[in-house]
C-alpha cells in the first residue's frame, strides 16, 4: 500500500466504512478519513502508513469524485489543525484522542502507537501516553478512581 501511495497513484478512502489512513511523513503525520484522497502528488513523501478500521481504498471513478476527495482530504487536515491551535499539549492530546474515540472502537485505538497520535498534533509521545492513562485528569487524580 505504501508503494502505491508513494508512486503517485491516487486512491480514495471508502466513505461507506469507519476507516481511514494515517500517513506518516518525515516530520508529522496526517489522517485521511472516509472520502479523502490519498496518494497522487500529496503523499509522495510518506515514510509509513497505518490503516485505521476496516480500510478500503479505491481509485476515483472520475473527475468529480477526484475533486470531492481532494476537498474532503482538506477538511480532514483542517480538523486536525483546529486541535493544534491550542498551545496546551495536554489539551491537543485530549482533543485528538477524543476525536478518534468518538469515531473508532476502543480496540482499534489501542493498536495505534502514542508516537502516531503525537505526530498528528505536535506533542511528545509521553504526553499522549499520559492522557491515555486510565483516570487521567488535568486537575490531578480522578477521585472516582481512588
Amino acid at each position: 500500500m505504501l508503494e502505491r501511495i508513494r508512486n503517485g497513484q491516487l486512491l480514495v478512502v471508502s466513505h461507506r466504512r469507519r476507516n481511514g489512513l494515517i500517513l506518516c511523513k518525515p516530520y508529522h503525520s496526517e489522517f485521511a478519513g472516509p472520502g479523502a484522497a490519498v496518494g497522487g502528488t500529496l503523499d509522495q513523501d510518506c515514510v509509513a502508513v497505518l490503516p485505521v478500521g476496516n480500510l478500503l481504498l479505491s481509485p476515483p471513478s472520475g473527475y468529480e469524485e477526484r475533486q470531492r476527495a481532494y476537498l474532503i482530504r482538506r477538511q480532514w487536515i483542517r480538523l486536525t489543525q483546529q486541535f493544534t491551535r491550542s498551545k496546551d499539549p495536554l489539551e491537543r492530546s485530549q482533543m485528538i484522542l477524543s476525536q478518534f474515540e468518538n469515531y473508532f472502537a476502543a480496540p482499534i485505538l489501542k493498536t495505534l502507537p502514542d508516537e502516531v497520535f503525537a505526530e498528528l498534533v505536535g506533542v511528545f509521545p509521553k504526553t499522549i501516553a499520559q492522557v491515555r492513562r486510565p483516570g487521567f485528569s488535568r486537575n490531578g487524580p480522578d477521585p472516582a478512581q481512588t
